[in-house]
């Protein structure tokens, strides 16, 4: 019955395909591979774990080129001191396999990172193993972990993706407060909207 509600839910599904072999992540489940390394643009490997702050970690999976990251960017300049201010690391994900040979080179992510002045992590994520880890899909897709490694939050920054203007409720910077004061997350999932994760597959 599980394995034909995946199918259904993967064949319906708007967005990129399902992986295969890999379900939903839901809030309360463990972070995904928190002591593998991955390499990041400062020419460091870095492990999941060892970008967690004390408070918890924040994954973002994101890219160079897609228009959504580009309306997201003061949002995530934003949500990103948020963190930093309530020591929770964060991390920004390139699991854009397909555009490798383009846009979402590791060079090209260097550029990207000094750019944007992003004052977090961005590391590359070799055959979107994280991003088929944790069933991420878009950039950006959000991930906010609580110190002992639990998902409190998935989803969206806000309700408007696309209108920072037009934003009422700020999903993502409500779930760091709600977390940071030891409270519920009150809402732990929302929908996600932004260009597809480019897998070689």
């Amino acid at each position: 019955m599980m394995k034909s509600a995946l199918y259904l839910a993967c064949a319906f599904a708007l967005t990129s395909a399902c992986p295969a072999g890999e379900t939903p992540l839901d809030p309360g489940a463990p972070l995904p591979k928190p002591d593998m390394k991955w390499m990041d643009v400062s020419g460091k490997e870095i492990s999941l774990n060892g970008a967690k702050g004390s408070n918890g970690l924040l994954v973002v999976f994101g890219g160079n080129q897609c228009p959504y990251m580009v309306r997201n960017q003061d949002r995530l300049h934003s949500i990103c001191a948020l963190a930093h201010k309530n020591n929770i690391g964060v991390v920004m994900v390139n699991s854009n396999e397909a555009n490798r040979a383009d846009g979402d080179s590791f060079s090209a992510m260097k550029a990207y990172a000094v750019q944007h002045s992003f004052q977090c992590y961005y590391i590359l994520d070799k055959n979107a193993e994280l991003a088929d880890a944790f069933d991420a899909n878009h950039t950006p897709e959000c991930y906010l972990f609580d110190k002992k490694n639990r998902l409190v939050y998935k989803g969206a920054i806000d309700d408007n993706p696309g209108n920072a203007a037009a934003v009422k409720a700020r999903h993502l910077q409500n779930a760091i407060t709600e977390l940071v004061a030891g409270k519920a997350v009150t809402t732990s999932t929302s929908s996600t909207l932004g260009c597809n994760i480019k897998r070689n597959r």
